[in-house]
Formats: structure tokens, sequence, C-alpha cells
């Protein structure tokens, strides 16, 4: 197997990295230095879902897997990218949006909604998203498709309450990607997808290193 290209899909983890609001901020330091002790190890105080990361479904299912338990076929294998781009901050992505797409979708399928929301990272719109209707994931779920990614920073309504997408998705044991980016630089078919999770026994999500390859 030979690798064309490898796209990087993960943003940068530091302490400025933003969280979904009321997670716990980054805090990440220096524990020891190589000036002062001949070599670096670093502190990281880090929520589960920080970063580029993977939602489990014991993230909402009290039954549900844990990260450390998921099949990780479902986090690497062929990718589908949704055009849903020009939407507005916080609204809506309806089924009618992206249905002239479906087609092509089948199961097992990496469904990767791209609204180019990452360009806002670091400024206040990139917490008012848009967001995936319960429609767009029922029908595909009915297609067999499991995992879902997305270059924003949640898939469910900014400000709700509620998070019936999650509740969707991890209810038939599904695995939600957040914050991903550079998904406008997927411009090749059949992207591979590689999200791999720390393996973080009986946790409810990890953060990943998310990657697309152009395999030849």
């Amino acid at each position: 197997m030979n690798f064309k290209k490898i796209i990087d899909l993960s943003i940068p983890v530091h302490n400025e990295t933003p969280v979904f609001p009321g997670d716990p901020k980054p805090n990440i330091y220096p524990v020891a230095e190589h000036d002062k002790d001949g070599y670096q190890v670093t502190q990281m105080n880090i929520g589960t879902h920080t970063g580029t990361h993977l939602d489990a479904p014991f993230h909402f299912q009290k039954e549900g897997d844990p990260i450390d338990q998921l099949s990780l076929t479902k986090v690497m294998g062929p990718g589908h990218v949704i055009d849903v781009t020009g939407k507005q901050p916080g609204e809506q992505i309806t089924l009618n949006d992206v249905a002239h797409q479906m087609d092509r979708i089948v199961a097992g399928t990496i469904a990767i909604f791209h609204t180019g929301w990452s360009q806002y990272i670091g400024t206040q719109t990139y917490f008012n998203y848009p967001y995936l209707s319960v429609d767009i994931i029922n029908t595909l779920l009915e297609k067999g498709v499991t995992t879902f990614f997305i270059d924003a920073l949640n898939v469910d309504k900014p400000g709700a309450s509620t998070f019936p997408v999650h509740e969707a998705i991890t209810s038939k044991n599904g695995i939600i990607g957040e914050n991903l980016c550079n998904l406008d630089q997927i411009d090749f078919e059949n992207p591979l997808i590689i999200a791999l999770p720390l393996k973080l026994e009986g946790l409810d999500g990890s953060p990943v290193r998310a990657v697309a390859v152009e395999v030849v």
C-alpha cells in the first residue's frame, strides 16, 4: 500500500484550544525542562473531548461502549465528505441540504460533514456553528453508517440544553468526531480516514490525531 497524500485533520492542542462551554480548559505546562533538568516532561490536564476528538457511546449512554472498547474499524475506513459549506452561524443543516449527496454513502462509510467552520477557530464565531438535524443522522443510520465527523465544535445546536444528535448516534453504539479541520484539502476520491483514540479505560471519549489518506 502506497500513501500518495496525507491530510492532517486535527487541530492543535494547547492552552488556548477552544472547548465546549463547561468542559475543562486545557492546562499544559512543563514539569521538567532541558535547561534545568536535562530533559523535558510536560503535565497535561485536559478533558476527554479536547481538540479533535471522538465521543464514545458511553458519553451519552450509561450502558454504551467506552472509548477503549469501540471497534477500531469504526474509525479506520473509507470516508465520504458531505459539503455543507455556506451555512450561517447557528443554522441547522437539514436533510434537504444533503439529500443529493446521500446516494454514494454506503454502510461502513465514515460520514464527514464539511461546514468550513474550522476557519473560525480562535474567534467567538467558532462557538456559533451550524449543526446537524436528527433527520440526517437517522437516514444515515438506516443506511448502516455509524461514524459521523464534523469540522465544528459540536454536532448539536449551540447553546441548547438537549443533545438529540448525540443521543441518536450513541443510542445505536455509533461514534462522533468533532473539531476536525482541513476538510477542504481532501480533493481526492475515497479517502481512507484514520482517527485512532487513546486506550483510555472506561472513559467517554479521547483526543485523536485524525488523517485522510489518498492510497494508490
